[in-house]
């Protein structure tokens, strides 16, 4: 249940835009009931707007404000507590997705002191899988202004069929209709869920993609804690005939393999064992971690959904690295060294090491040695790009050395507050298809189908790197941890 949904366009700080929201006077007076004493009003949504784009960071950034920038404070999700003059409005959910921002506020069926578990307040996977409904809808018009002003005058329309009274019952945007005929073309079956748009007639098929994001920071520091941690969705496609067919998908691991965390599923999901969802990369891993089997009975959406999230957290990175930079003079040393786990056997679509330089002029002169791979100067000639290819060799390991001069700064080239002096990084650019880090896959064995028909099923998977930052060993760095050793 919502209580509150919008989203807001910020290309710049002196353009704000509120193009499409809706507010549930219902759903916000069964808050005030549910919540009591605790309870904090919605403000005016000029109000909001401005409350949740200084939480963001978006305005005043440059301000240090200790509720929102203390490092004791660290959001390990997209949920905010939004400061308002009423209160602090709580669990706002809010992600940022090609320049627009996606945002609701969902419904606590529960006193909001003491603050109860994210994972038990039902109106976070709701509100989520309606945000992303919006964003397959909104997307694919990003780059056409007048496209994307025509889908957001439909979308109040859509929202009417989506989630009337504030209640999300089908997150497929692109299934419903524009205009309101939809509306009388519901499902007359009463056994069909208002998620199942259609009925499907034909062969039955289900095909599963399993997509992992591994993201990363390394420091090669003795007193600094490196960083990562895998982020999976799984989704699904089920072309199944019936108006409510069942299907259970089992997530299978290898032995010994990561368990799965933070699990959040689709809200036609029909039951899941409590202890899965309360299993939270937040707890050290000990035996109380939830390690299977991981088993989702639910009725498909006629579309392409996301069936679930989850992270894991892997022993180690597919690619580890050490960066060196040191300043001689007029000239820059670097040394990179990429060493790629084991375990990973399959090819690359693509591996890339890009390697910026903030704060300083275009490259001059440059002289490298690499190992394996070809080096690439950008044509801005603010950039190294390291194309290591498809395969690394036989030892695992690529190294870069070289040395870079540069000439007079300009307006032109990029500049970066964090990455001043010799604080710099190298980012890695990787995708493996048929491949998860985590070792997560579904087989023929892994889907029950309870409907007539034997089931033709595709599965697929890929590693896609995500934020993988190798930083300077040879100067201060960005941490959000560090560990005291002797």
């Amino acid at each position: 249940l919502v209580r509150h949904f919008g989203w807001e366009e910020t290309s710049s700080t002196n353009r704000l835009l509120f193009p499409c929201h809706r507010r549930y006077p219902t759903v916000e007076i069964r808050a005030e009931t549910f919540n009591g004493s605790t309870h904090v009003p919605v403000p005016s949504d000029s109000a909001f707007l401005k409350a949740l784009l200084f939480e963001l960071r978006l305005v005043d950034d440059h301000i240090f404000v200790e509720h929102r920038d203390t490092c004791t404070r660290i959001n390990h999700s997209s949920v905010y507590s939004v400061r308002t003059e009423g209160g602090d409005l709580w669990p706002v959910l809010a992600f940022q997705k090609s320049g627009l921002i996606y945002a609701c506020l969902p419904l606590v069926e529960e006193t909001l002191e003491p603050r109860p578990p994210l994972l038990t307040v039902s109106g976070l996977s709701q509100g989520l899988a309606l945000l992303l409904g919006i964003v397959d809808y909104i997307s694919p018009s990003r780059k056409n202004e007048a496209e994307m002003t025509a889908k957001i005058g439909q979308l109040r329309n859509l929202l009417i069929q989506a989630c009337p009274l504030g209640t999300p019952l089908n997150t497929n945007i692109c299934s419903l209709n524009s205009s309101f005929d939809d509306i009388q073309e519901m499902p007359t079956d009463e056994n069909q869920p208002a998620w199942r748009s259609n009925t499907y007639k034909g062969k039955p098929h289900v095909n599963v993609c399993i997509t992992e994001k591994v993201k990363c920071m390394q420091y090669d520091k003795r007193d600094v804690v490196d960083m990562w941690q895998v982020y999976g969705v799984v989704n699904c496609k089920c072309d199944i005939e019936g108006s409510a067919p069942n299907v259970t998908l089992s997530l299978n691991l290898p032995t010994n393999g990561p368990p799965l965390q933070d699990i959040v599923v689709h809200h036609c999901v029909t039951s899941i064992d409590p202890a899965m969802l309360m299993s939270s990369s937040a707890e050290p891993l000990d035996d109380s971690v939830y390690n299977g089997p991981y088993r989702f009975p639910f009725i498909p959406p006629s579309d392409s959904f996301n069936l679930c999230y989850y992270t894991s957290q892997v022993p180690v990175p597919p690619i580890l690295g050490c960066y060196q930079l040191i300043e001689e003079g007029s000239q820059l040393k670097i040394t990179v060294n990429l060493k790629l786990h084991e375990s990973i056997k399959n090819s690359f679509e693509y591996c890339e090491a890009r390697i910026p330089f903030f704060n300083r002029g275009p490259i001059a002169h440059l002289e490298y040695k690499v190992s394996y791979g070809q080096l690439d100067l950008s044509r801005e000639k603010s950039l190294l790009a390291w194309i290591i290819g498809q395969k690394f060799p036989k030892s695992l390991e690529v190294s870069l050395t070289g040395t870079v001069s540069f000439g007079a700064a300009g307006k032109e080239h990029p500049t970066d507050y964090v990455c001043t002096g010799n604080t710099a990084y190298v980012k890695l650019y990787f995708r493996i298809p048929d491949f998860t880090l985590t070792g997560c896959h579904v087989d023929q064995h892994s889907i029950q189908i309870f409907a007539p028909g034997k089931p033709k099923i595709t599965s697929s998977g890929e590693l896609i790197s995500s934020d993988y930052y190798i930083w300077n060993s040879k100067a201060p760095a960005p941490t959000v941890y560090k560990t005291l050793l002797d």
